[in-house]
């Protein structure tokens, strides 16, 4: 008897482990690499980051990654080499396989104190025995395969003690509010929404309660406590007093029904197998909330302190007391920037043929939209030797801007100045050494040159900033750095409008020096003075009064209106409330004020508010457009509108007549045409049979 409740126990508890432990399977796809990373030449290499997020036991899991070569490569002299951090893994030839399957197992070694999963491949690829004939062959590359996966061991073993505030927002996925939302919850859901985008580029939910999915299970909940439902306060196991904030994590484990997606191979082709599986899967859920107004006020604005949240390892932090104080910079207008300062590392190249490093910048990291910017390169070198051949190239965003030579004394201090149609909303810089030894003869030279781009003395410098008569997308967010905001919705849009504020907020704090606190209005609360004195960003109805009250709009939306090609005068857009579509529009106020104004139209009211949210954040191809309609299916249209524009007219201010003159002038002018025809017709067989009466 004591053997066979032995062996149910051994069964138990197996059972068990295998629910607490299963395969996640997470591709570079699900990681936001929506295509084939390739690399390039014949040193190539390429990074990729993955955070770690607490659910995940390390130890046991592996990293598989799907290899197609080029096939002019000589497979048994090109190698790819794998690391991870600094150690490396993994070397070996490239296989006679079209694509080439690589497994590795991973250990909680492999993870950095950081908790990311730091991966380097590198390649030493060969296609003739004449290594300086190889050096710029176009064909030098390997791609690997974006369906390519981390197998991570999903385990609720150690979740409860290694999951807390400050790491919590890796795996959050949604947003929850109150049915009837105030003010202070969509302020608390907007800044929710910018924290979570900067944790990950993935979509975030924003949910009404109930219209929370069943299959969402990590997300956060805002709310003042006494407002919050009977089942989800159970759920807060402590107590905040009078004028005290709380961020409170409730931590559980539940059963869940996922769907794995597997890669195999069936006569040499790759082929996705999905099956259903139950997962026991921890579920967390943040809780940002107060004991009154002012104790949820205090909470909110903790969300916009990173080292606060950051720093919080429990599961729970009262707050008493919240400010967000920013010290300036030395360059308090934020007009000189080091290439430190907006993310560049110091890397060491070495080696010969084309050595880069790759800088990104956005123009709202200065405190203007910059009309000139002045980008300075200081750095170090080997000297050459004569006979030598070296180069020292800039490009923006894939052009050329600058090439100089270099010379024996190892110094670099150069510069380059741009316009503003050389740069756009976000730049991608890139710096190049270039570098042949002396004949071509590269045998023994592959080592002999070396060179470092000094990250704290080279910077970007706006020289002078953008300034129109008009404002237009290319300018925001940076319009609104200087002053101070309000952000205003209309009463009976406002729970439509949260994921847009998100949006919105995180725009604005989307720079090197994030310190945009907005404060929120109702549209009907907000005063003509306080219209003049602020930059406004106003979410409204079509119908909301306070429309009227932007006299300098390009559009004014309240209205019925028509958009023509001004080209060929058809008509391009024209407003309709059977459509669900954001319309936004961004212009000077009465007082020189930054102004925005976003409304939406149809059934999908939300959708559509996020929707032109979104897209006038985009890389616009134009530096002019100050007016953006997008639907639902991220469809966009620009324009370019101003007082004398005659690609706009107003339906309402027709009389009847003309409006069904418009309307139906394709159908009058075809029906005379018809009777016509038809006249010509009857008068033709007339005058037919006179003739033969006639010749009768």
């Amino acid at each position: 008897m004591k053997r066979f409740l032995t062996l149910l126990a051994v069964i138990y508890f197996a059972g068990a482990a295998a629910m607490a432990q299963t395969q996640k399977l997470i591709s570079l796809k699900a990681m936001g690499i929506t295509d084939d990373m390739p690399i390039f030449g014949m040193s190539g290499a390429t990074s990729l980051y993955h955070k770690i997020t607490p659910e995940y036991e390390v130890n046991g899991s592996k990293l598989v990654l799907y290899i197609e070569p080029s096939q002019a490569l000589i497979r048994e002299k090109s190698f790819i080499n794998i690391f991870i951090g600094t150690k490396p893994v993994y070397s070996g030839r490239l296989t006679k396989d079209s694509i080439q399957r690589i497994g590795i197992a991973i250990s909680r070694a492999d993870v950095s104190a950081d908790h990311f999963l730091k991966l380097q491949i590198k390649t030493a690829l060969t296609i003739s025995d004449d290594k300086c004939r190889d050096l710029d062959n176009p064909a030098m590359w390997i791609k690997v395969k974006n369906y390519s996966y981390v197998s991570l061991t999903k385990s609720t073993k150690n979740f409860f003690n290694n999951v807390h505030i400050g790491n919590c927002f890796d795996s959050k996925t949604a947003i929850v509010y109150p049915s009837n939302p105030s003010l202070l919850d969509l302020k608390a859901v907007a800044w929710a929404y910018a924290r979570l985008k900067k944790t990950s580029s993935r979509n975030i939910g924003v949910y009404e309660l109930s219209n929370l999915p069943d299959s969402i299970i990590n997300y956060i909940m805002v709310g003042k406590v006494g407002a919050l439902p009977a089942d989800k306060r159970a759920m807060v196991k402590v107590s905040a007093q009078a004028n005290q904030g709380l961020l409170y994590l409730s931590k559980s484990v539940k059963t869940v029904t996922d769907t794995l997606t597997r890669m195999v191979e069936a006569k040499g082709v790759l082929t996705p197998v999905k099956s259903v599986a139950q997962e026991v899967m921890p579920s967390e859920v943040l809780f940002l909330t107060g004991a009154d107004d002012v104790g949820y006020e205090k909470t909110i604005t903790t969300m916009g302190n990173m080292n606060v949240l950051n720093s919080t390892f429990g599961d729970y932090l009262f707050v008493n007391k919240a400010q967000n104080t920013f010290f300036k910079t030395i360059d308090e207008n934020r007009s000189k920037l080091s290439l430190k300062q907006i993310g560049g590392v110091s890397d060491f190249l070495s080696g010969i043929g084309s050595l880069k490093s790759s800088y990104n910048f956005k123009n709202s990291d200065f405190s203007f939209t910059p009309k000139e910017v002045e980008i300075r390169f200081v750095g170090n070198y080997s000297s050459l030797n004569p006979g030598d051949r070296g180069f020292f190239n800039i490009y923006l965003n894939g052009l050329l801007l600058s090439s100089e030579k270099l010379d024996a004394s190892g110094k670099l201090n150069t510069s380059v100045t741009i316009n503003r149609y050389q740069h756009h909303k976000y730049n991608t810089l890139e710096a190049e050494f270039r570098f042949y030894p002396n004949s071509g003869n590269c045998q023994n030279s592959f080592t002999n040159f070396f060179a470092e781009i000094d990250v704290d003395k080279s910077y970007l410098e706006s020289k002078n900033p953008f300034i129109t008569s008009d404002l237009s997308f290319y300018q925001y967010p940076e319009a609104f750095n200087s002053g101070t905001t309000r952000i205003v919705v209309s009463k009976n849009y406002a729970k439509y409008a949260a994921g847009a504020m998100g949006e919105i907020i995180y725009e604005l704090n989307n720079n090197i020096n994030a310190n945009n606190f907005p404060e929120f209005m109702y549209s009907d609360a907000i005063s003509n003075a306080e219209l003049k004195k602020n930059n406004v960003i106003a979410l409204l109805s079509k119908d909301d009064k306070l429309l009227d009250e932007f006299p300098d709009a390009p559009i004014k939306f309240n209205r019925n209106f028509r958009l023509y090609n001004t080209d060929n005068n058809t008509v391009v857009y024209s407003l309709s409330d059977t459509t669900s579509n954001g319309l936004a529009q961004i212009f000077y106020g009465r007082s020189n004020n930054a102004t925005l104004v976003l409304t939406a139209t149809g059934k999908h009211i939300a959708e559509a508010f996020l929707s032109a949210s979104k897209s006038i954040t985009e890389q616009l191809s134009t530096l002019s457009s100050n007016v953006c309609i997008s639907d639902v299916n991220n469809n966009k249209y620009l324009f370019n509108i101003n007082k004398s524009s005659e690609n706009l007219e107003y339906v309402d201010t027709k009389s009847a007549l003309t409006r069904f003159w418009d309307s139906y002038n394709l159908y009058i002018l075809l029906g005379i045409l018809v009777l016509i025809l038809l006249s010509f017709l009857y008068i033709r067989s007339k005058v037919q049979k006179s003739q033969e009466l006639f010749n009768d």
